[in-house]
């Protein structure tokens, strides 16, 4: 885990704090993300990396056993039991360090996501 306290000002910065396989890592998270949803900006929020697209779309973050994922989609059958393997609280996932990281299921969720926000912006227009 990171120990700079410092947060870091960009993407880049948060995934260079760590050590290389964990980096590769991250690294594989940003870009399965931006594939999924490549109209997103880029931003840190609470000192995580996020995307956003008509408000937040999903941020994760590193911690001492696991990097979390949020939000998840809640209430959705089509992901019940994709997500089941995985620790979950509320809207967050936590994938292990120990185990591969669902790089589909990321994408999925992503993209469903993003869908989301799309919608809930054309309806606020209307």
């Amino acid at each position: 885990m990171a120990t700079n306290l410092t947060p870091p000002k960009d993407m880049d910065e948060y995934i260079a704090s760590f050590p290389p396989e964990m980096q590769a890592r991250l690294a594989k998270i940003r870009a399965t993300i931006k594939a999924a949803a490549p109209e997103a900006q880029e931003t840190m929020k609470y000192g995580m990396p996020t995307f956003t697209l008509k408000g937040n779309l999903v941020s994760f973050g590193v911690y001492k056993k696991h990097i979390g994922m949020y939000p998840v989609p809640g209430g959705t059958e089509e992901f019940k039991n994709e997500v089941a393997p995985y620790k979950r609280e509320k809207s967050t996932l936590r994938f292990a360090h120990d185990q591969p990281i669902p790089y589909d299921l990321i994408s999925k969720m992503v993209s469903f996501l993003m869908k989301e926000n799309l919608e809930r912006a054309e309806r606020k227009k209307q």
